[in-house]
């Protein structure tokens, strides 16, 4: 009766709802399975642990990350300050040793330049002679004197603002 409504044999209709059937049936063992694996770990998460002692361990992570975050935020605003004062103190050196008079030997004369991130700072010179030692100090702005400089000082100079270039 089917064949004649149908056109197709029963035989045929009967073969695919059974293919039908077995598809269905390994589709659920897939799902079955799958199930069991998440019981599993959900077991795993769950063992030696009730609602109240689950509920402590998610407080205190989050405790934790409140800190976290915290102490984030305040290294954060120490390195802005480090880096604000940083930019203030003699980070470029320059030493020149010389022989301020040709009587004396050992180079114990120096030009020493101290210089900060936009070329500011001072240059202190010191002249050993038999009499005594005598200090110089010259104020730098933008790696510039108002006062002539010595050769010495000059090297000096130029040696301290130079200097990250070497490093770099």
């Amino acid at each position: 009766m089917i064949e004649y409504y149908l056109g197709i044999d029963s035989d045929y209709i009967l073969l695919g709802l059974a293919g039908f059937v077995v598809i269905l049936l390994i589709i659920l063992l897939v799902n079955a399975v799958q199930i069991h694996k998440l019981k599993k770990k959900y077991k795993m998460f769950m063992d030696g642990k009730n609602a109240k002692t689950l509920e402590e361990s998610i407080m205190s992570r989050m405790d934790q990350m409140d800190y976290l975050i915290s102490s984030n935020k305040k290294n954060e605003n120490d390195i802005q300050t480090i880096y604000k004062n940083l930019k203030s103190t003699f980070q470029k050196v320059g030493l020149v040793k010389y022989d301020a008079f040709q009587e004396m030997g050992g180079k114990l004369s120096f030009s020493l330049a101290l210089l900060n991130e936009t070329n500011d700072g001072f240059i202190i010179n010191a002249m050993h002679s038999r009499e005594g030692c005598y200090t110089y100090i010259k104020e730098i702005i933008d790696g510039n004197s108002v006062i002539t400089l010595a050769d010495e000082e000059k090297e000096a100079l130029d040696m301290a603002m130079h200097m990250n270039e070497h490093k770099e």
